[in-house]
């Protein structure tokens, strides 16, 4: 044990905004039953919504501030619960002893890896004016015409993420991810795979799946990727 950590057993620690309101369901990176596997999660102390998409000036240093707690408590690598949360990827990476991957958008390059050059992927995001050239640089995004965004931020109950109204309707918000998935295919036929970029979307995912019949990512994929990396066992079975 390093000197200081008191507590032990979580392989990733995880980054969330502090001042919010709304349902935490099933999927959503902050909700205990979302992963098999134990989750340290981190407040950025003083964070909001409106601070982090905007990039305010006080967001960094609260950013590396907290994952330095998280590595102090024995996390062996870190994500975050908003893919905004990626401005701070290169400063994060390069503070910390252990894997950090704060954004979902940091698994674009490999997506695009896999497919057809002609293909695009579909991002859907809460806020599509916050993914700004700085946020796709910071997450390794170079190829940034191969990604068709779509946002939620008007729709009627996804909005209730954003604004903090403490309530919304599961059934319509699913309703409304699916619908803007199936838009960005009627409107890019070449997309080959949608990214949910928001944490708060993984609830939806099947549904998603279901309705476009295309691979779908989102932060539960990139953060089951960085466990199995770093929390290894052995094979069993007999040849």
């Amino acid at each position: 044990m390093q000197k200081g950590q008191n507590i032990s057993g979580y392989p990733i620690g995880i980054l969330y905004i502090e001042d919010v309101w709304y349902p935490m369901l099933p999927g959503n990176v902050v909700n205990g039953y979302t992963f098999p596997f134990p989750v340290r999660l981190k407040a950025v102390h003083g964070l909001t919504v409106q601070k982090l998409f905007t990039m305010d000036p006080s967001v960094k240093a609260g950013v590396l501030e907290a994952v330095k707690e998280l590595e102090q408590e024995g996390v062996r690598a870190i994500s975050s619960a908003c893919g905004f949360f990626g401005n701070y990827q290169t400063a994060a990476a390069a503070a910390s002893e252990v894997p950090v991957a704060l954004s979902s958008l940091l698994q674009v390059p490999w997506i695009l890896s896999t497919m057809r050059p002609d293909q695009k992927i579909g991002v859907l995001t809460a806020d599509a004016s916050s993914i700004t050239p700085y946020l796709l640089e910071q997450c390794g995004i170079d190829s940034p015409e191969r990604l068709v965004i779509r946002d939620l931020r008007h729709a009627e109950e996804f909005s209730c993420i954003l604004e903090g109204r403490g309530t919304f309707d599961n059934l319509k918000v699913m309703k409304e991810v699916v619908r803007e998935a199936q838009i960005a295919l009627q409107t890019a036929p070449e997309i080959g795979a949608i990214l949910l970029e928001c944490s708060d979307m993984p609830p939806y995912a099947y549904a998603v799946a279901a309705a476009v019949k295309k691979p779908v990512f989102d932060f539960t994929t990139l953060i089951r990727w960085l466990y199995h990396a770093v929390a290894q066992v052995p094979y069993s079975g007999f040849i």
